[in-house]
């Protein structure tokens, strides 16, 4: 069936839908293009990130808070561990159960690169108004 055949209720879905991930896709690319600079993919940073707020996690800890599957984290650990960045050690208690460890270096690199994300961030979002910034959190908090 063609768009404009489709009810009105799914092409305005659609609508917002492409307008979302175009507004997603593009912040994305210009935030994130500074991680090139200290040799970082988006979903190393996420796990530095998230070792470095948050402290030691277990690898489906870490899955959970960056959206990324199991075996895609384990690629994306294994990486940082070949950079030095992150250290794994299995719990005594389960030795199923992998805490991932910020080491020093990760914690210099992340120490380094995160304010200056915070501020790419900032400034990013700063053609909105501290409204709109609200509003938008608020429709997005509930997607589920």
């Amino acid at each position: 069936m063609k768009y404009n055949r489709l009810p009105k209720n799914q092409r305005d879905a659609l609508s917002v839908y492409v307008k979302l991930m175009r507004a997603a896709n593009l912040t994305t690319s210009k935030i994130h293009g500074h991680l090139r600079d200290d040799n970082l993919t988006v979903s190393q940073f996420g796990v530095l990130e998230a070792l470095y707020h948050l402290g030691p996690l277990s690898q489906s800890e870490l899955g959970e808070k960056i959206l990324k599957s199991n075996a895609n984290l384990t690629t994306v650990v294994d990486s940082l561990e070949r950079k030095t960045l992150v250290l794994r050690k299995r719990t005594e208690e389960d030795r199923r159960r992998v805490t991932v460890y910020l080491t020093e270096s990760g914690t210099e690199i992340i120490a380094r690169v995160f304010p200056r994300h915070a501020e790419i961030v900032a400034k990013a979002f700063e053609f909105l108004s501290d409204e709109e910034k609200d509003i938008l959190s608020n429709v997005l908090r509930k997607f589920k």
